[in-house]
């Protein structure tokens, strides 16, 4: 055709024919074989001798690789070779017909695939060290060009040397990446290996190895002291999703440890331990902490903004799981307290009885309220340092768990609007169906099997839709005297309080330190995990508690309000205002004339 076409000419068509040519004669070789050559080839080519001796050449393989990446599709051949090891065992198995042919193959090809997945990994490997030093040379060597320069600085900021490094070592992680999809998809044994795939996956565990080991490093706290995709793969999604999976991973391991002790590895870290109620104190109306005894700020609310930006979305999800699971744990420990410390001390059992002889019925008012107070506070004074501490420690993490709230809302409302009204407005109809369901049972409800309801609370915690104080975190029993036990505790804790005008309760002496909003905050996620009933005589109590001391003050000609009816006072706006119940709710136990007072007195 060339030399009748005259084509020399065109050299392109003459390429063409060339290479036919090439394919032709291969064609023509290939098609001569004889049968005993090929059974000789695979006779010599048979290395099922090798299954345990290849392991020894691994690292050689390895060198040759990160030497010259496109060894890998040498190595192509060297797998499959591997392949014929699977002969051996199945010989018989096939002879035999038997059904195990299927799963002993797969066995086999699953150990060739993972030795495979061994040796490729250098190329992950190498990957991250040379992203390493990329990353070195950008944050430490190259200086960031400003937006106006003066060009006699130009060659000051040019920085050719370190620059061309970087393109250096980008061109080593493309070529890098190159041989080994170079491989093409590849048969090894039964199981088919999609370089890509293999690639992705080696991406994957190098990433969480070196992820894993930068936490473990970078959060470790001192108690004394105050990319570009150069590999065409969504380097995005598998950072999210890694990062996801060491997060949830690490918190399931906090889980485990903390059920097995007491205190999980995270009470010991840095954010934990300076929101201490012992020495701090949470003002409410600035999200901050300040020390109690010289009065210096600790920490705001910018600590979990840049939690969030050191450990992203997930990292700060989990730390919110992580704090529920402690709360759970907590809450668990004090039944068993209370328990062992009040239900069964026979004393302690008997003031109580005494007690609720003396403030039923609860409507009206209680005489010599002050000596009968007194009274039992003083005959169960021994229960309340351990009481004081578990909902402190409730209270304290409760707090952290609702600024962890507010900081995913505000991130998820700045960076994911139409995913936060979407999460909002199904979760205000998924609630209005099962209202509608109460009021009306012929109406749906989700079924047992129905995920959605589990599945849709994973999306609002994530995006801070939700409120922990609203959360039941165990179930619970019916507990004897659970409410006045409530109610002694509280006014146990006043006179240890004052208010001060510039940022309401705080503790009298910082050697009894008590802070405020978590003993508030505590108290409600306790009664919260118990029937509502319950809830209702513990504010019926405190009701009872400022009437019958008015009166009492009112008989004895004392003007002021005493400050333990502040405090209660006190509690029971901070009460509502944080359940959100309406005002009737406490107004129905204490007399809105009395609040007036209050209000004047604050």
């Amino acid at each position: 055709v060339q030399e009748f076409h005259q084509l020399e000419s065109n050299l392109q068509v003459c390429q063409f024919l060339a290479d036919t040519r090439k394919f032709l004669h291969q064609m023509i070789r290939t098609i001569n074989i004889k049968e005993e050559v090929l059974i000789t080839m695979q006779i010599v080519g048979d290395l099922s001798y090798a299954w345990q001796l290849i392991d020894s050449f691994t690292s050689i393989m390895q060198e040759s690789i990160r030497a010259n990446p496109s060894m890998v599709t040498k190595l192509r051949a060297t797998f499959l070779k591997l392949a014929s090891a699977l002969d051996m065992p199945l010989l018989r198995i096939n002879q035999a017909n038997s059904p195990d042919l299927l799963s002993v193959s797969q066995y086999y090809s699953g150990e060739l695939v993972s030795y495979v997945r061994k040796v490729l990994q250098i190329i992950p490997e190498s990957m991250f060290t040379s992203l390493l030093k990329i990353i070195k040379l950008q944050t430490h060597d190259i200086i960031e060009v400003p937006t106006r320069l003066d060009k006699d600085k130009l060659r000051d900021y040019a920085q050719l040397v370190p620059r061309y490094e970087v393109a250096k070592l980008t061109h080593a992680i493309s070529v890098f990446t190159e041989g080994i999809l170079m491989m093409k998809t590849t048969l090894v044994g039964i199981i088919e290996v999609d370089p890509k795939q293999l690639l992705e996956d080696g991406i994957r565990k190098e990433l969480v190895k070196r992820v894993a080991l930068a936490l473990h490093r970078g959060l470790t706290f001192n108690p004394k002291a105050k990319v570009l995709n150069y590999v065409n793969i969504y380097g995005l999604k598998i950072w999210q999703e890694e990062v996801s999976w060491i997060i949830n991973y690490n918190v399931e391991q906090e889980v485990i440890t903390s059920q097995a002790n007491q205190d999980s590895r995270l009470a010991k870290h840095k954010f934990y331990r300076i929101t201490d109620p012992k020495t701090a104190c949470y003002i409410d109306q600035l999200n901050t902490w300040y020390d109690m005894r010289n009065h210096q700020e600790v920490t705001n609310s910018r600590l979990f903004s840049e939690i969030q930006d050191t450990l992203g979305t997930f990292g700060l999800n989990g730390l919110d799981r992580l704090l529920c699971f402690m709360i759970v744990k907590e809450l668990q420990n004090f039944l068993s307290m209370f328990q062992k410390m009040v239900l069964r001390d026979k004393p302690v059992l008997d003031a109580l009885k005494v007690l609720m002889n003396s403030v039923n019925p609860l409507k009206g008012t209680v005489a010599s309220s002050g000596k009968v107070y007194s009274t039992a506070i003083a005959k169960t004074q021994k229960i309340w340092a351990a009481y004081l501490d578990a909902i402190m420690k409730v209270g304290q993490m409760q707090i952290l768990r609702r600024q962890i709230a507010n900081e995913l809302n505000y991130s998820c409302r700045f960076d994911s609007k139409h995913l936060a009204a979407a999460l909002e407005n199904l979760n205000k109809a998924i609630l209005a169906d099962i209202e509608a369901h109460y009021q009306d049972p012929s109406l749906p409800y989700p079924r047992e099997d129905n995920t959605l309801l589990y599945e849709i609370t994973a999306y609002l915690e994530a995006a801070g839709i939700h409120n922990p104080l609203n959360k039941i975190y165990i179930t619970t029993k019916r507990l004897p005297y659970f409410p006045v036990v409530n109610f002694l505790f509280l006014i146990a804790q006043l006179p240890k309080l004052q208010h001060n005008k510039n940022f309401g309760m705080a503790c009298r002496k910082p050697a009894d330190p008590i802070d405020w909003p978590p003993l508030v905050l505590g108290l409600l996620t306790l009664l919260k995990q118990f029937h509502s009933r319950y809830t209702e005589q513990f504010l019926a109590l405190i009701g009872q508690f400022v009437r019958s001391t008015m009166e009492q003050c009112t008989s004895q000609k004392i003007p002021e309000m005493p400050a333990d009816v502040v405090g209660a006072l006190l509690f029971l706006e901070d009460y509502v205002r944080y359940t959100k119940l309406p005002r009737r709710v406490v107004e129905a136990h204490v007399p809105s004339f009395i609040f007036d007072e209050f209000r004047t007195v604050l």
